[in-house]
């Protein structure tokens, strides 16, 4: 097996196994300690200041530890891992296809993935200014974190539907090809 490809599938191990770590471990304990309320993290659509203040209201200190401790951590490797992973996937799938469209596919993948990267870098430190505020929450932060979290969700979106594309073309071209 070349480098490359024990380099790729490193790198999907390690993505999976810190995306499996927060869904099955620490997720669950923070929806847990804040009363079933969903983290900041999992509000794709992000939030109000009634619905930040409902969610620390509800949240246990162990729940704020984890919160700040533990998730993160495997935050602060998730957004990067994810984003390279993205990257990559998209690079092999758009250099088999080929082609300018493809190309063009590649670049709007590869920069949302990016994007996406840096708005979760932003809205980890913008829920951990939420998580360490006192009350009354400052309503131009919690503003500024769903707007992050909604960037985030929207870019990463993006790079995923461009892979997508690119599976399904490749898909249709090879059944098209053995016909």
């Amino acid at each position: 097996m070349n480098k490359r490809r024990v380099a790729y599938r490193t790198l999907l191990a390690a993505t999976l196994g810190v995306y499996a770590a927060m869904i099955l471990c620490t997720l669950p304990a923070i929806i847990d300690s804040a009363g079933g309320l969903m983290p900041f993290d999992l509000r794709p659509g992000g939030y109000t200041l009634g619905e930040a203040e409902a969610f620390l209201a509800n949240l246990e200190p162990r729940g704020r530890t984890l919160y700040l401790g533990w998730q993160h951590r495997l935050d602060l490797a998730y957004p990067a891992l994810l984003a390279c992973l993205l990257a990559w996937s998209i690079a092999i799938q758009a250099r088999v296809i080929g082609g300018r469209l493809v190309t063009a596919l590649r670049w709007l993948g590869g920069i949302s993935a990016a994007a996406g990267m840096i708005f979760d870098y932003l809205e980890n430190a913008a829920v951990a200014g939420l998580l360490g505020a006192t009350e009354p929450l400052d309503p131009g932060l919690v503003a500024q974190a769903s707007t992050w979290t909604v960037g985030k969700s929207a870019t990463t979106s993006v790079a995923f539907i461009v892979l997508a594309l690119l599976l399904v073309w490749r898909g249709v071209r090879y059944w098209v090809r053995r016909q």
